[in-house]
């Protein structure tokens, strides 16, 4: 399990995460998501044990990653963006050094385990350099296994890999997540919709919001926006729908017509209302189906009106401890 409780982290005057909290559940697979630049290989490396943090908390396997660092180490399997390979070795025997380094028994055998968890033992003996880039993150891979940690960090695994490899480490880690508590970074929304159990999504340094794929899609559907199909004119039916009370905006798409409330209240019911008393054939009315992209980008859009209301109300001495 990982366990963090309000990590900020500074570089000089730089604020690279603020007050993050969140736990990764055993068995799952949670999906860090964010843009580049949110804080999220920051938030990794002090979980990792690669950096103290300025303030907070944070417990990996029960242990506190400033005060058991090594016992942190010996319990986290990470595999940072850049794999640091030594090309000129074999896969076997790199991964058999890598146990070496980790303390592991019977490492040649370990080594031969993970290679075929991750699908290359017939590589085993190849040199690291003849390997594609998307083998050489599976090897990356094996070498944080090589120890049986209970908690996996991946950070960015599928970065620069073809559609084919992509999809090859997304069944492997949703897979690992059988068995281990996984922690899995990304800045693909879809990725993440199809890998993970849980989601994070951070941006600017701290946590906006929390939960399943399915449930996130819930929220942002509830009082969403909608989409209606009419047996009939869509030209002559988009000023009943704009007439509608709580309607904010509507508009003619995907053969249909798109309306969006003003508020969280669901407008289906007066918006069928409206259409059959004027005479319409209502074929279909339900929600615009939502995916993480779009809840990514609804959540820092109604982040950034926050932050420019507060900028337009408070005093200069407000707004500079909001933009903190």
């Amino acid at each position: 399990m990982i366990e963090v409780q309000n990590l900020t982290k500074r570089y000089g005057e730089v604020l690279a995460i603020n007050g993050v909290s969140f736990m990764a559940q055993p068995g799952q697979v949670t999906g860090f998501l964010g843009p580049n630049g949110a804080g999220k290989t920051t938030t990794m490396r002090i979980l990792t044990g690669f950096m103290p943090p300025t303030d907070g908390k944070a417990t990996v396997a029960g242990y506190d990653v400033f005060e058991h660092s090594m016992e942190v180490r010996r319990r986290v399997g990470y595999l940072p963006e850049t794999v640091p390979l030594y090309r000129d070795m074999t896969a076997q025997d790199y991964l058999t050094y890598m146990g070496e380094i980790r303390g592991v028994k019977n490492r040649r055998t370990r080594a031969q385990e993970v290679l075929e968890r991750v699908g290359l033992i017939q590589r085993a003996h190849s040199r690291i350099r003849t390997l594609s880039k998307g083998m050489r993150q599976r090897v990356g891979l094996a070498q944080a296994l090589m120890h049986n940690p209970p908690v996996l960090i991946l950070d960015e695994p599928t970065i620069g890999l073809d559609p084919i490899q992509v999809l090859e480490l997304r069944d492997l880690v949703r897979d690992l997540g059988r068995d281990h508590t996984v922690l899995f970074s990304t800045h693909i929304l879809s990725e993440a919709e199809q890998v993970c159990d849980n989601v994070i999504i951070i941006n600017q340094g701290h946590i906006i919001a929390e939960g399943s794929p399915a449930g996130l899609r819930a929220e942002l559907e509830r009082g969403g926006r909608v989409l209606a199909r009419i047996d009939g004119d869509l030209e002559q039916a988009l000023p009943v729908v704009q007439g509608v009370p709580g309607i904010a905006s509507a508009e003619i798409r995907m053969d249909g017509i798109v309306a969006t409330p003003a508020n969280h209240d669901d407008p289906r019911a007066q918006i069928a209302q409206a259409l059959v008393s004027n005479g319409f054939k209502l074929l279909e009315l339900r929600p615009l189906a939502v995916n993480l992209e779009e809840i990514f980008l609804e959540l820092t859009r109604h982040e950034r009106n926050a932050m420019t209301e507060v900028s337009d109300t408070a005093t200069p001495e407000e707004s500079e401890v909001a933009s903190s």
